[in-house]
């Protein structure tokens, strides 16, 4: 294999609010040539997610920190190039985290979260499978399951226009709730109520965003798919039923204040969790991967036919992800972000294409 160089980032110091240069440190490195257990993937996109930002704090967390100096860990899909692994064959599409980085080098032996073949005919573009049919599409799967919201009941979903929410909503809507998002921006919720069928959406940005909400939940909230926290949280906390079910998927109003002083803010009104005989379940995607196939197949379906509609902004250009990090997490985009790394259609190795 002839010598390729890689692009990447790696973190050198954990971020104190907005992720900077000085945090993630851009370079370029030689490819090393793979030995047996091994397969080198080319990135195609990279998944831009704000657990991205939890990963590089040094807060306790579901899998442990990015280490200092480590490639930004980060899940992507991509092309298998070269292989000495008879899982992962030559020319074969995967996802699994192949990090901030143009090559990942696949090793058995290392490997905590192995990569997933895609199948042959890929039955959606590419991006797909870190969105929808990847773990955010069953993230939003899982949250509404587990909320379990009913015909006529209400379902609230916090960052109701990212990745996850907007596909939550769909989802609570076909099983026959009242879905009110919160977003930031008139556009926003304007597409989520005239293009994915939310009954109402409250706008964070306006003043009487307290008073929306109040309006747009007139019988309170019966599942709340909470993926933001923070104030917008707590005053959901003052709306719940007897009975109410949250779903906490996130809390990304507060990832940006991992690692600095005074970050313990906590919830005012938790004590409507006891006054209402609510339930507070967390969860994590990577739970339930004997689970994946089962979801991915239903949301596969759902697209085919029209009943699931998805958003994705890409950015082109692997340099730019730090960029597309923060301003994911200041809420500037809609559905799905990813990074098209890929950008050379052209692009051999060995003179054989790699791209499609």
């Amino acid at each position: 294999m002839s010598t390729l160089t890689n692009r990447l980032y790696r973190l050198r110091s954990r971020p104190e609010g907005e992720v900077t240069a000085a945090n993630l440190e851009w370079t370029e490195e030689s490819v090393a040539e793979i030995s047996e257990g091994q397969a080198l993937i080319r990135t195609h996109y990279l998944s831009v997610d704000p657990t991205n930002r939890v990963w590089m704090s040094a807060m306790r967390s579901y899998i442990p920190p990015v280490e200092l100096n480590a490639v930004m860990r980060g899940a992507g899909v991509g092309q298998v190039v070269a292989s000495m692994r008879e899982d992962l064959p030559v020319g074969a599409f995967v996802v699994g985290l192949t990090g901030w980085q143009d090559y990942c080098v696949a090793d058995a032996a290392s490997e905590d979260m192995p990569f997933t073949v895609l199948p042959d005919p890929l039955p959606a573009p590419l991006p797909a499978f870190v969105g929808v049919l990847g773990h955010t599409g069953i993230s939003a799967f899982l949250g509404v399951e587990f909320g379990d919201p009913r015909p006529g009941e209400t379902f609230f979903v916090s960052g109701a226009a990212g990745a996850v929410g907007s596909v939550a909503g769909q989802l609570a809507k076909r099983r026959g709730a009242r879905v009110v998002g919160i977003a930031g921006g008139a556009e926003k919720c304007r597409y989520l109520v005239e293009e994915l069928g939310f009954d109402a959406c409250v706008d964070r940005h306006a003043d009487d965003w307290k008073a929306q909400l109040d309006l747009a939940t007139p019988e309170g909230i019966d599942v709340d798919f909470e993926n933001v926290g923070g104030e917008i949280m707590d005053h959901v906390l003052d709306r719940l039923n007897i009975g109410a079910r949250i779903t906490l998927c996130g809390l990304i109003s507060e990832y940006n204040d991992y690692n600095t002083a005074n970050t313990q803010r906590g919830l005012r009104n938790l004590s409507q969790l006891l006054m209402q005989r609510a339930t507070l379940q967390g969860f994590i995607v990577f739970d339930h991967v004997d689970r994946y196939g089962e979801i991915i197949g239903q949301l596969s379906q759902d697209l085919n036919v029209g009943a699931l509609r998805t958003e994705e902004t890409v950015v082109d250009g692997l340099e730019n992800a730090r960029h597309t990090l923060n301003r994911s997490l200041a809420g500037e985009n809609r559905g799905k972000v990813v990074v098209k790394v890929l950008i050379d259609e052209t692009e051999t190795i060995d003179g054989v294409q790699i791209s499609r």
